[in-house]
């Protein structure tokens, strides 16, 4: 239950025993947030909702979006800007939790060992700033996924283990410090997945005379996706946890979604439930990555979680608040006027040390690789509708490559880009590179990049911004559906390969949504 007073609002209950009221809704579509958003958590103070999410190895960490109706939500920020000094990667499924008048996010994260942990951070406001404070639990070969149930006055920790064990997974729990920066006492194991099914991103609450695990099965991440969202009960809250009979309460079947799960719930004043949860869109959908959707929960007859549209995951839902209009998704601009950058842009930190600078309409780009990478640093936008068209104006000349790319990751990427007078396209596979097309030029071009379906890219360049030659690649539109990584999809955004000190100039850069 994510309760307690923060500042001058406050966490409300996330259960209680009144009946939803029954009336004609309008109704929204989802995702609520699109674009590759995993793990969704989200709490809510007075009647503002606040959300984050999974970034893996994308930096900033942990994207923060806050709203006021479930349904339209504005990122305000990230939790990290830069890693935590224990941390090196796979920024995965923070979890807010409000006690003490102050933010809590739990997150797992990979330490310099390459072991996944999960640490804590606090802030006196969702928005941060936070400050870290370290591995709140250290358990074996992975302890990930960390959810906060508050019972009685006492606050416990639970999370995965032994995914990466030749033994079954369990959903473990320990007792939290009154700081809630340390376990307190003998850890616990609340269930085993004797089935092999998988067993993580729990959700864990007391309602009623039941203490309740809403927890996900089967593969998260991929196109072979097949996730799904189970439920158990038990009336002490150490177990043991009765399976339900009907489960999966929740999942996709391939028209609307290829799979979900993974999510937290929330209330609305009034006391109705609803689930945040991400999921795998299905068809050409599937490219902008695992989108967070809203479904309502309620409690059947026998007192076992059901959702209000059934158990099949659906894209229209009734809207939970009458007044409320769902916003059209918008396309991006960053005209670099600003001296920071937008909060939309991420970088591939894991693989460059990133140097940005913007100001009077130009944006410098430049970094450092890590060992291993080739193919200079990245600096992308999520994705957030199958079909769109981006570009951007190079501006200025050196050795460098400096243009369009859609990454996957620091080797698989394809590239649109110029390198003194010449302007060349690539690919890169498994580390391998191809060039598919060059040509000298006459002036620093405007750059475009046109995906349809998610993954079908086609290419070219103009040297005066008004006519447009295509870059020829065989077939054309070229399928790159490759450049999915196993829990990552494809961003489109800049690069620049090169040495630090020939950085690359860009001025605007825009994507239009189709």
């Amino acid at each position: 239950m994510k309760s307690k007073k923060l500042l001058l609002l406050l966490c409300f209950p996330l259960f209680c025993s009144c009946a939803p009221t029954v009336t004609e809704k309008k109704e929204f579509h989802n995702p609520v947030i699109p674009g590759d958003l995993a793990d969704p958590t989200v709490i809510r103070l007075g009647e503002t909702y606040y959300a984050a999410g999974t970034s893996s190895e994308w930096a900033p960490h942990y994207p923060l979006y806050v709203s006021e109706d479930l349904v339209n939500w504005k990122q305000t920020g990230s939790v990290f800007e830069k890693n935590p000094e224990w941390t090196t990667g796979s920024f995965w499924a923070p979890e807010l939790y409000c006690m003490n008048n102050k933010v809590y996010v739990y997150y797992t994260a990979r330490n310099r060992a390459g072991v996944s942990y999960i640490g804590v951070a606090t802030a006196d406001k969702p928005e941060g700033p936070y400050t870290d404070h370290g591995v709140v639990v250290e358990w074996g070969s992975e302890a990930i996924d960390a959810f906060i149930l508050e019972d009685n006055g006492e606050h416990y920790i639970s999370w995965k283990a032994y995914g990466l064990d030749d033994r079954p997974i369990e959903l473990i729990a320990s007792k939290l410090s009154d700081d809630g920066l340390k376990p307190e006492g003998e850890p616990f194991s609340l269930m085993r997945d004797d089935e092999r099914i998988g067993m993580e991103g729990q959700h864990w609450f007391k309602y009623g005379d039941y203490y309740y695990m809403i927890y996900s099965v089967k593969g998260c991440c991929g196109p072979r996706s097949d996730y799904q969202v189970y439920v158990a009960r038990s009336k002490d809250l150490k177990g043991p946890y009765e399976k339900y009979e009907g489960n999966p309460v929740l999942y996709g079947d391939g028209t609307d979604f290829i799979s979900c799960g993974h999510g937290t719930v929330v209330t609305t004043p009034d006391e109705r439930m609803y689930y945040l949860c991400h999921a795998y869109l299905a068809g050409e959908r599937f490219y902008n990555g695992r989108q967070a959707i809203l479904q309502e929960m309620i409690m059947d007859e026998n007192g076992w979680i059901k959702f209000a549209t059934g158990n099949i995951a659906r894209i229209t839902q009734p809207i939970p608040f009458d007044k409320t209009e769902q916003q059209p998704v918008a396309g991006f601009t960053d005209d670099f006027k600003n001296t920071k950058p937008s909060i939309a842009w991420s970088w591939n930190f894991v693989y460059s040390d990133v140097e940005v600078k913007t100001g009077n309409g130009v944006l410098q780009l430049s970094g450092k690789p890590k060992e291993g990478n080739n193919f200079g640093t990245a600096f992308c936008i999520r994705p957030l509708k199958p079909d769109y068209v981006y570009e951007t104006k190079v501006n200025n000349v050196n050795a460098s490559l400096k243009g369009l790319t859609m990454y996957g990751d620091h080797k698989n990427l394809i590239v649109l880009g110029v390198a003194g007078n010449k302007l060349i396209l690539k690919e890169i596979r498994n580390g391998q590179e191809t060039v598919i097309s060059e040509k000298e030029l006459q002036a620093t071009p405007y750059l475009r990049i046109e995906v349809a379906k998610g993954c079908y890219c086609s290419f070219s360049y103009s040297e005066d911004g008004n006519t447009w030659k295509e870059m020829e690649t065989k077939p054309s539109p070229k399928d790159y559906s490759y450049l999915v990584r196993w829990d990552r999809v494809a961003r489109p955004g800049l690069i620049h390969i090169g040495l630090p000190e020939e950085s690359a100039e860009f001025t605007a850069f825009s994507m239009d949504l189709k």
